[in-house]
């Protein structure tokens, strides 16, 4: 990755702005929305934006401030991504500066496809933690379980649909609860302590199926010959552990993927 995405909560901290005109504007309103204090140049801060000012650029590099200097990606620090804003849920959108086009194209198809209630729903089960942990202590279980809620309600189409706190983690526990704790409601697959065998037809990441891209976005650890690439492991979580080689025997804790690519 050429940058790392965070997300920095400002409110109440300064953030310098030099510049004027609408394109500063437009950053003063985008700061004013995260709640930070917007400021001079000579103010005290750690983050800065400047607008078509490479002197002051220069100036504020040399204190040490990280600066986003506007369409200039070359002398940037950070850059700003397009935002689909669904609070408390936020998607952002960069392409590095690349392409600031790109980004907000790319920000209206998620803005037609995330429901305008999803930040409801992430509300309802923030309320609902407490309950979801005691019927899913290990947070492994726990995490595929809320997965595979939002899963099927991206697939039935009703994940706009606001789901009161109490309910959010009632719906996610089966009826019989004869199964132990360890396991979640999920297509047996993605149980704990299961291994899926995957063939990759393709080096190519965009061609990868909707079910092999789901179980690399599930998987707690991938084994896997050399010859798959690095950007298809990329679509990977982050945490999971990658060993090139063949699986042990009996199955780990957790879903355990064996990624193959296809010969010819």
């Amino acid at each position: 990755m050429h940058s790392l995405p965070i997300f920095v909560r400002l409110a109440g901290r300064p953030v310098i702005l030099v510049g004027s005109g609408d394109t500063a504007d437009a950053k003063r309103r985008l700061l004013e929305r995260a709640g930070a204090q917007v400021v001079g140049e000579d103010a005290e801060a750690q983050l800065a934006i400047v607008d078509n000012d490479d002197s002051a650029v220069a100036r504020l590099k040399a204190r040490g401030i990280l600066v986003n200097a506007v369409d200039r990606p070359d002398l940037c620090d950070f850059t700003l991504p397009a935002i689909v804003d669904r609070d408390p849920v936020l998607v952002a959108v960069g392409t590095g500066g690349a392409s600031a086009g790109l980004a907000a194209a790319l920000r209206q198809r998620l803005e037609a496809v995330l429901p305008t209630h999803l930040g409801d729903l992430a509300r309802s089960l923030h309320k609902a933690r407490e309950q979801l942990r005691l019927r899913w202590p290990d947070p492994t279980a726990r995490r595929r379980a809320i997965g595979e809620l939002i899963d099927d309600g991206f697939d039935s189409g009703t994940l706009n649909l606001t789901v009161a706190p109490a309910q959010a983690g009632a719906q996610m526990i089966p009826p019989s609860e004869t199964r132990s704790h360890e396991e979640s409601n999920l297509d047996p697959c993605l149980r704990r302590g299961d291994m899926v065998r995957v063939v990759v037809a393709s080096p190519d990441p965009d061609e990868l199926t909707v079910r092999t891209a789901r179980l690399l976005g599930q998987a707690d650890r991938i084994y896997h010959s050399a010859e798959i690439p690095p950007a298809i492991l990329a679509r990977a979580r982050a945490d999971a552990v990658r060993t090139i080689g063949p699986a042990p025997d009996q199955p780990e804790p957790g879903l355990t993927l064996i990624l193959e690519l296809a010969d010819g």
